[in-house]
């Protein structure tokens, strides 16, 4: 990165921070936050190929996959946190939860295995741990557009995300990880590719609206584009050492052995950053408890989240003092993460207990 222009950092950064800033929308504007997401994060590569000068191109190419793959799971991370606050068929979110940790062990493996010096190596494992989670929360959103998703029996969710999976994702993820073809070529080399797109999409008109209008059932409510209002939750406040304690570990510890692998000159092995992540996560859940979140506004939420980076950015410097093989630089990075990761699944998580609380009721009714 010494030969990087001006501008060549410039466009670094943007991208960087349209993909750490745009998936905060997920939990208002889930459907248009995920795509955008999408778009950005298929647009990236092209866009760093085509502007960035060859020497600085040359200097991140190998890295990019890392690079790519961490934002990946960041945004994700985000999508995961917002079903606990918006999805109301808990089939679904069943469902979502599988896929995602499927998903993000898959990433996990392949990242500590992966050799940054050969792009090729490990890649197949992306195809074992393909990433349906993704296409599954777009699917979901867009039954939501219209129709109440609980509607939608147990039956119908289990063969939507099987289908993504199968004939869906499975050759996505040949085309890119193990074939490792480029859409953009294969449509430049052959002619047919743009013109049978542009006959599909014209095709796709009269299908949707003969889908809406005679096959599919009738609206429950008018386009819904933004999540429904976030109702304060008032079961009691849950103890610390407990199920969603194990979960954030697990969650925050895998999500920083991704983003490990790409930071130049870290050496923790994966059991140590995992005992680490476990340190940070417990006296996070410990304040935010304390200061009882689940009945908090949202400006609230974002004191609580420069409480949290307050809190984490103090216990990286007492464990610099017991330990000089702490790395500050990499750690400052991280405590900001999981100040992020802790306040969304604190504020969101109630609202998922208390929904799977009310169910029985709700059947029975």
């Amino acid at each position: 990165m010494d030969t990087a222009t001006a501008g060549d950092i410039t466009l670094i950064t943007v991208i960087v921070a349209l993909r750490l800033l745009v998936p905060l929308l997920l939990p208002l504007i889930p459907l248009p936050a995920i795509i955008a997401c999408l778009v950005i994060d298929a647009a990236d590569q092209t866009i760093f190929q085509n502007h960035l000068t060859p020497a600085t191109w040359s200097a991140v190419e190998n890295s990019y996959q890392g690079y790519d793959k961490s934002l990946d799971i960041y945004y994700l991370a985000m999508a995961y946190m917002a079903t606990m606050r918006n999805w109301t068929n808990l089939v679904a979110v069943s469902v979502s939860q599988f896929l995602w940790y499927y998903r993000l062990v898959g990433v996990t493996i392949f990242e500590t295995l992966h050799d940054s010096a050969d792009p090729s190596s490990w890649r197949w494992l992306l195809l074992v741990f393909p990433n349906t989670f993704e296409y599954f929360f777009i699917a979901y959103e867009t039954v939501r557009l219209r129709w109440d998703p609980r509607r939608m029996s147990k039956r119908f969710v289990i063969g939507m995300a099987a289908f993504i999976w199968i004939f869906i994702k499975l050759p996505q993820e040949w085309w890119i990880h193990v074939a490792e073809l480029d859409f953009t070529d294969f449509a430049d080399e052959h002619g047919w590719v743009y013109p049978t797109l542009v006959v599909l999409l014209v095709a796709a008109v009269p299908v949707t609206w003969w889908l809406l209008h005679s096959v599919l059932p009738a609206k429950d409510w008018n386009l819904h584009v933004l999540a429904d209002r976030l109702r304060p939750v008032t079961s009691p406040a849950g103890r610390l050492f407990s199920w969603p304690l194990l979960e954030k570990i697990a969650l925050i510890g895998l999500i920083i052995v991704i983003f490990m692998q790409i930071l130049p000159g870290a050496t923790p092995r994966p059991s140590q950053i995992v005992v680490a992540a476990s340190i940070y996560v417990v006296i996070d859940s410990a304040f935010s408890l304390l200061v009882g979140l689940r009945h908090r506004s949202m400006m609230t939420s974002v004191l609580l989240f420069v409480g949290l980076a307050a809190v984490n950015l103090a216990t990286t410097e007492v464990l610099h003092l017991l330990s000089n093989r702490f790395q500050v630089d990499h750690a400052l990075f991280f405590a900001l993460l999981l100040s992020l990761i802790v306040t969304w699944y604190d504020r969101y998580r109630p609202v998922l207990d208390e929904r799977r609380a009310a169910e029985p009721a709700q059947a029975a009714a």
